[in-house]
């Protein structure tokens, strides 16, 4: 069911040509649920990708990836890493999956590749900036959400997008993701496209909603 809502909604972002796609697949806390559990996540993600790679090619669909795939089994990773070159060359939309992936450890992670850079003489303590930590992200070249959704009731961001999310519009609903399909996602999307934006502006400077 879980499967049949992520068809749902990025069929839907892709008939309303919605650039960029991001979807929480699996954190890196995750890992600590029962081995059962993650093993039959492990194999149902494959059988996605398997599934799906025609979709993606028909609807030129390129598949990205965030987070530590190291940790990925290999029977898993091998397809996905299979997927993401065949796909390389679409441009009609992105669909990133973070996969084994946690903000805080993405921040983290990007911090250690500005130290080393900074004690091989690459780069400047001084020359660190927003823009230049942000390269260092796994999202590197990807715009920042403007909208996150969150699903199944809770009102948290559970490590997700930490650094980019900084301004984004949340919306929450109680519908589980199982249950998630094209009218909770127009739903969410007619309720942000009555925000208004205002990234630290007054509402006379940043104009009407998106």
């Amino acid at each position: 069911m879980g499967i049949r809502a992520v068809r749902a909604v990025v069929e839907c972002a892709r008939e309303l040509g919605i650039p960029y796609l991001t979807l929480y697949a699996f954190s890196v806390e995750n890992w600590g649920r029962p081995e059962v559990e993650v093993s039959t996540l492990m194999k149902l993600l494959r059988e996605f990708l398997l599934e799906e790679l025609p979709e993606l090619a028909r609807h030129r669909i390129r598949l990205n990836v965030i987070g530590e795939i190291s940790r990925v089994p290999a029977f898993v990773r091998e397809v996905l890493e299979r997927t993401i070159s065949a796909t390389a060359s679409n441009s009609e939309m992105t669909l990133t999956l973070a996969l084994s992936y946690a903000g805080r450890d993405e921040i983290a992670r990007a911090a250690r590749k500005l130290a080393a850079e900074a004690a091989a003489g690459k780069i400047s303590p001084g020359d660190v900036s927003e823009t230049e930590f942000a390269l260092r992200l796994d999202t590197a070249g990807m715009p920042d959400p403007d909208l996150v959704i969150r699903t199944s009731g809770e009102r948290r961001i559970s490590n997700f997008l930490l650094w980019q999310a900084a301004y984004a519009e949340f919306v929450f609903t109680d519908v589980l993701w199982p249950d998630f399909g094209k009218p909770e996602f127009l739903q969410a999307l007619d309720e942000y496209s009555r925000r208004q934006r205002r990234f630290g502006l007054t509402s006379d400077q940043a104009g009407p909603p998106s």
